[in-house]
């Protein structure tokens, strides 16, 4: 028994079993952020260039530019650590709960402190922390959808199976796997990466393709590699044709290779997303992976149950109706008051005042409490002696009792189900159109916006203690009793947010187990019918995957749904290439949320199974947190779009400064030391401030409006255009300036002052808000002015002390492109809507000399 016993394990024995070396190799190291950050795709270009100014003897420059690499690895890989170790942080906060044996007492331990020998205790609702053999198990079904694909339960016992297949081990009990029914005790043999399901996660490791900003950055860097080598290569060919020193040729094209390298293009995303999740979770939100921000972000189809998220979640009973009349809960008649006896009779006992497992459940005991109406009114004695629970298949719950010498079977549930197995109403034998006229009297009531349950009962006269046995084909030959209605007032503010997703392009579906009409007059109120239509799961079982397909565009709302449809429906939307969104609180909601590109579990009312199979988990269920989830997934989209044509966009102006100074004069304007500080300055601390800052409250709506195509298509080719042009226009502009007016060593150092600066006042421009964004600039800024003005350290740089005249030069050309950058987008749409219109002008047609008659005058 993996040495343990019955009685579980002592804290002793737990201590000195621990996990595995590579559990533990996965802890946040610094070193190893170092070395991750250090070794990325850029990296064998900046020493290629250290190696080739070795090999013309620069070693100074060679040791200077493997400095850099190391520097840059340092400040990237301090930020990568302090980044997983708050992404260990939220993994330990959304750890799942285990109940263990530890020294003969039950105690509550997150599941990576399991370890083998280890009994832990499961019931309904509980995610199965590791890989267990069962003790003792009371019927016990497990739903191991997320292991083996199997959609329904797997009955699980203690007896022994030898078998090769998982879904036929019925005594084992697997992580990640969800409790469906009863309760058992099960001792540890696997845990971490040695379980079923870690085994199948090392195996997929690193399969995955990148997908969406990766891909992009992959593309970006594919892109700007040649451009940076080729550059470098016209540079050192310039310099040569012009009978330039080799050393120094090769020197200022190695320089100008390195300085075009984007050293904090690798860790620019992960940051932002970091950022986000970490603000999320102030919010009320627990991001368990911080890349699930970038899925939100590209979010298109949000999937979610409306109680509690569009309605404040507190169901009350509101009304009865009884023979076609029906009164509010605070007046209620006799012939009322009978119905929700009944309805009563069909609901299970709370003990000790523990809320019930369902929100109608609750809601009519609360309601018979207020209305003064007992079990037992017109029922005198009654005493439950068998029920049938409410099951989302069965569509009702059923109790049977006796009353003194009848047998009174009660029955409470959906009006479709329950009327079908009503034979008369009354006294009165139900015929064909009578159903048929009370199904549209529970339609009336839920078009009026209420959750409708029908009452039904049967009493039959029985002398002996014998009673019929309780199952579903015993439940018929009912007598129709009335209706119970219910209502959920809608949240005032989930209209809005509603509005604000749907304008953001996101397709909203409403999925409930609710009456078609009572769905249909919420989503109405929401604004969720507006072109979209309303289907029941049983329409949606009649369709195949393919005719699935070509509906679900239009749907809004499904209604009378079951976890399965939830599934069915997130399946559909991605087989379309959305990015779909799934929301839920149950046990049974687990396998849609899984499945789901972000699965949202809602933590004030969820599940652990919920919680457990969800990227984020909303502490307050509100619709109004997932939109702010949204706005900071589209957000970071946004931000990263600015730090790439920030960077992207400035080592392009250096570029196109360096080979147009070069063609000019002959030489780089810049030294290569000089080059390497330009990146140093510009790359790494005021890019990924633009990337990792809080969006602004104001720019919410635009936001909203962010996303895949919209921030890294065309907008960030044309971001990255202007950043690139309003760098070589400062660096140019104060370079030329300053060679009319002094040496060469001072313009250079005026051309590398401007440069920075130009790119620095861009930074200011995009994120002047945010205060990392200032300081980040302000230091940068700082740091060159000492460069510059430090005599020793100034000449090691090939920049020479600059005087009152030669700063007002440098920035004012920095000014002026930066103001320049400012100003071209607004000039360029305003272009743009002019030549747009005067095309749709018509051309005015030749007259030939002849005057066309004047319009008669029209009388109003």
């Amino acid at each position: 028994m993996t040495g343990g016993t019955e009685d579980g394990l002592t804290n002793r024995q737990a201590r000195s079993r621990t996990r595995t070396a590579d559990d533990q190799a996965q802890q946040p190291s610094l070193l190893r952020a170092v070395a991750t950050e250090t070794a990325n795709p850029l990296t064998p270009v900046l020493l290629g260039g250290a190696a080739l100014s070795a090999g013309v003897g620069a070693l100074l420059d060679a040791y200077i530019i493997i400095g850099v690499t190391l520097l840059s690895g340092c400040i990237g890989g301090v930020q990568r650590h302090l980044a997983d170790r708050a992404v260990a942080d939220l993994h330990r906060r959304s750890a799942v709960m285990a109940t263990a044996l530890r020294d003969g007492e039950e105690r509550q331990l997150p599941s990576e402190e399991l370890v083998s020998g280890d009994v832990v205790a499961l019931t309904a609702g509980d995610v199965v922390p590791a890989d267990c053999r069962l003790l003792t198990a009371r019927g016990l079904e497990a739903d191991e959808s997320a292991l083996t694909g199997e959609s329904l339960p797997v009955a699980k016992d203690v007896a022994p199976v030898l078998a090769a297949d998982l879904a036929d081990r019925t005594s084992m009990a697997y992580e990640g796997t969800t409790v469906a029914a009863g309760r058992a005790r099960a001792v540890v043999v696997a845990t971490g990466a040695a379980t079923e399901a870690g085994r199948g996660a090392q195996a997929g490791r690193g399969a995955a393709a990148p997908v969406g900003v990766e891909r992009r950055l992959a593309q970006i860097t594919r892109t700007t590699m040649p451009v940076a080598l080729g550059a470098a290569g016209t540079l050192m060919a310039v310099g040569l044709m012009r009978g330039r020193p080799a050393r120094e040729t090769v020197g200022a094209g190695v320089g100008l290779a390195v300085a075009s390298v984007p050293e904090g293009l690798p860790f620019l995303v992960s940051a932002a997303q970091l950022a986000a999740a970490r603000r999320l979770s102030t919010q009320g939100v627990l991001v368990r992976d911080p890349r699930t921000i970038e899925a939100v972000g590209r979010t298109d189809v949000l999937c979610f149950d409306k109680t509690g998220t569009l309605t404040h979640g507190q169901i009350s009973l509101t009304a009865v109706s009884a023979a076609g009349r029906s009164l509010a809960l605070e007046r209620l008649g006799a012939e009322q008051q009978d119905v929700l006896a009944a309805g009563l009779r069909a609901t299970p006992r709370r003990r000790r005042k523990q809320p019930l497992a369902h929100v109608t459940d609750n809601a009519v005991v609360a309601g018979a409490e207020e209305a003064g109406v007992h079990r037992t009114r017109s029922a005198p004695g009654w005493k439950r002696s068998a029920q049938l629970p409410f099951e989302p298949s069965r569509g009702f719950h059923a109790a049977a009792g006796r009353s003194g010498k009848e047998w009174v079977l009660s029955v409470k549930g959906a009006p479709e189900e329950v009327i079908q197995r009503c034979t008369s109403q009354a006294g009165r034998k139900l015929e064909p159109v009578d159903r048929e006229e009370l199904l549209a009297e529970g339609e009336k009531l839920a078009a009026e916006g209420h959750r409708v349950l029908a009452v039904a009962e049967r009493r039959v006269r029985k002398e002996s203690a014998d009673e019929e046995k309780l199952t579903d084909e015993a439940v018929g030959k009912l007598g129709f009793l009335g209706f119970l209605a219910f209502s959920d007032q809608v949240r005032s503010t989930a209209g809005d947010s509603v509005r604000e997703l749907a304008d953001a392009g996101v397709h909203i579906v409403m999925i409930t187990g609710d009456h078609p009409q009572t769905a249909e007059s919420i989503a109405k109120e929401l604004g969720l019918i507006n072109g979209h239509r309303v289907v029941t799961g049983a329409e949606l079982d009649a369709l195949d995957d393919a005719a699935l397909d070509k509906v679900l565009p239009d749907v809004g709302v499904v209604a009378r749904s079951t976890p399965v449809h939830k599934v069915r429906v997130v399946q559909a939307f991605q087989r379309l290439g959305r990015t779909v969104a799934m929301t839920g609180d149950g046990a049974n909601d687990a396998p849609a949320i899984r499945i789901a590109d972000v699965g949202i579990a809602l933590g004030g009312r969820g599940t652990p199974a919920a919680r457990a199979a969800a990227d984020l988990v909303v502490t307050d269920d509100r619709l109004e947190t997932i939109l702010a989830v949204l706005i900071e997934g589209r957000a970071m989209w946004a931000s990263v779009r600015q730090a790439l044509a920030m960077l992207v966009g400035g080592n392009l102006g250096e570029i196109a400064f360096t080979v147009l100074g070069a063609t000019v004069s002959g030489a780089s304007p810049l030294t290569a030391r000089q080059l390497l500080l330009v990146n140093l300055f510009t790359d790494l601390l005021p890019a990924i401030a633009l990337a990792v800052r809080a969006p602004h409250p104001e720019a919410a709506v635009r936001l909203l409006r962010e996303g895949p195509e919209a921030s890294l298509g065309a907008a960030l080719t044309d971001e990255t255009a202007q950043r690139a042009l309003a760098t070589a226009t400062g660096a140019a502009a104060g370079w030329l300036a300053a060679r009319l007016t002094g040496r060469p060593a001072r313009a250079r150092t005026v051309a590398l002052t401007a440069l920075v600066a130009t790119q620095l006042g861009q930074t200011l421009v995009i994120g002047g808000r945010d205060r990392s964004v200032v300081a980040s600039a302000a230091g940068s800024m700082a740091a060159l002015a000492a460069v510059v003005q430090t005599p020793g350290l100034s000449h090691f740089f090939g920049c020479t002390p600059l005087g009152p005249v030669a700063w007002t030069i440098a920035l004012s050309a920095a000014g002026a492109a930066t103001a320049g950058s400012s100003l071209l987008p607004p000039l360029i749409t305003r272009m743009e809507a002019l030549a747009s219109r005067k095309k749709e002008e018509p051309a005015a047609e030749p007259s030939h000399g002849k005057e066309e008659p004047a319009p008669e005058p029209v009388t109003v």
